[in-house]
C-alpha cells in the first residue's frame, strides 16, 4: 500500500540542514548573531514546487534532535509529504553557517555535515510504492556527493523512474569538496545526467563536467547522451536551451538589488520543472525559470523568495498584458 493517499507530482531526495545566516556583514568568525533558516538544494526545489500547488514528496533522514524537528516542521509548514523521511537515532542533522554580503557577491558558507543522518541514506530508504507513483523525479548533484550509499540511491531512483516511463530533471549543483576527487565528480554526475530528460547546468558547471566552454557544445554533449532538453544558466544574461529541434537564449529578468545569490539555481529549477509539468513549451519554461531565479536572489535565505501560485500568476499575467500592449498597432487618431 502506498505511503501517501494522494499521488505525488514530484519526488526528490537529499539533505536538509539548519542554516544560520549572519545578521551582520564581515567574516563569520566575527559575527555574534545569526538567524536560523532551512537549507538544502533539493528541499528548496520541493518547497518551490509545493508553493505552486504541486504534490511533492521528499525523502531523507534527519537526526533525533532539534535541527531534525526543525526540518520536519518546515516540511509540514510547506505542505511537503514526509512519509519517506526517517528519524535516525544514531546520527545528527547537519547545519551550516552563511555570511551576509551587501555587494551582491556570493556569501561564504561553512558546512557541518560530515557523518550526518542524511549522509547515511541508502537503498534501504527506497520504497517503490511511494516513489513510482510520482510523475517526475528531480535530482541534484549534492545528494550523490554526500556518501557512496546516497550515490547508489540516486542512480537507483533514476533507473527505476526511467524504466517506469516517468520524467527526470537533473541539476548538477557541484560540490567538489564532497567528492573523493574531481574525476570522480565528473564521472559520477555525467553518468547520472545520462539518465535524465532535462539537464540544468550552470555555464561554469557545464564547462567543468563536459570540457566545453560554449553553451551549444555543452548542450550537444548531453543531448548526445539522450537528454530531451538541456537548459544552461547564464547568470544575469538569462539561460540558453537546446533540444533536437530548436535552440535559443531567453533573456534574464533584471534585478536592481541582489541580496543573496544562494538558491538562484534552485529557483530556476522550480520555474522550469513547474512549467514543463504544466505542458508549457520549453521557451516559456525557461522564462519562468529566469523569473523565479530572479525573485530568489532578492531576499535573504535560500527559499524565502520562492513565490506562491497567486504571486507567480499575477507576475506572468502582467507580462502577458505588457506584451499585448507592445504588439498592439499604434493607430493615430485624426484631429
Amino acid at each position: 500500500m502506498s505511503k501517501t493517499s494522494t499521488a505525488l507530482d514530484v519526488i526528490t531526495y537529499g539533505e536538509a540542514m539548519a542554516m544560520f545566516v549572519a545578521a551582520e556583514t564581515g567574516p563569520l568568525a566575527g559575527v555574534g548573531q545569526f538567524t536560523k533558516r532551512i537549507a538544502g538544494a533539493d528541499l528548496n526545489v520541493a518547497i518551490g514546487l509545493s508553493r505552486l500547488g504541486f504534490k511533492v514528496g521528499w525523502m531523507s533522514r534527519v537526526g533525533n534532535d532539534s535541527f531534525g524537528q526543525y526540518v520536519r516542521d518546515t516540511l509540514t509548514k510547506e505542505g511537503i509529504d514526509q512519509a519517506c523521511v526517517t528519524t535516525d537515532e544514531r546520527y545528527p542533522t547537519g547545519f551550516q553557517l552563511k555570511s551576509k554580503n551587501d555587494d551582491g557577491s556570493d556569501p561564504a558558507v561553512e558546512y557541518f555535515r560530515k557523518g550526518s543522518a542524511a549522509s547515511h541514506v541508502s537503498l534501504a530508504d527506497y520504497a517503490a510504492d511511494y516513489v513510482l507513483q510520482a510523475r517526475h523525479l528531480h535530482l541534484t548533484g549534492v545528494a550523490p556527493a554526500i556518501s557512496a550509499s546516497s550515490r547508489e540511491l540516486a542512480f537507483h531512483l533514476a533507473r527505476e523512474m526511467r524504466a517506469a516511463g516517468k520524467t527526470i530533471s537533473f541539476d548538477p549543483n557541484l560540490r567538489p569538496t564532497l567528492w573523493p576527487s574531481r574525476a570522480a565528480m565528473v564521472d559520477g554526475l555525467t553518468a547520472l545526467a545520462a539518465l535524465a530528460d532535462w539537464v540544468l547546468p550552470g555555464i561554469g558547471e557545464g564547462e567543468i563536467l563536459t570540457g566545453y566552454t560554449q553553451p551549444d557544445d555543452i548542450a550537444k554533449f548531453y543531448l548526445d547522451q539522450g537528454a530531451r532538453g538541456v537548459i544552461i544558466k547564464l547568470g544575469a544574461q538569462g539561460a540558453y536551451f537546446r533540444t533536437a529541434r530548436d535552440a535559443a537564449v531567453i533573456a534574464g529578468q533584471p534585478v536592481a538589488n541582489v541580496v543573496d545569490t544562494v538558491g538562484a539555481g534552485d529557483g530556476f529549477a522550480v520555474g522550469v520543472i513547474s512549467a514543463l509539468l504544466e505542458g508549457k513549451p520549453l521557451s516559456q519554461a525557461v522564462a519562468r525559470g529566469n523569473r523565479i531565479g530572479a525573485l530568489a536572489i532578492q531576499v535573504i535565505g535560500d527559499s524565502e523568495g520562492l513565490p506562491r501560485r497567486a504571486e507567480l500568476d499575477a507576475l506572468e499575467q502582467a507580462d502577458e498584458q505588457a506584451d499585448d500592449r507592445a504588439d498592439a498597432p499604434n493607430v493615430a487618431t485624426a484631429a
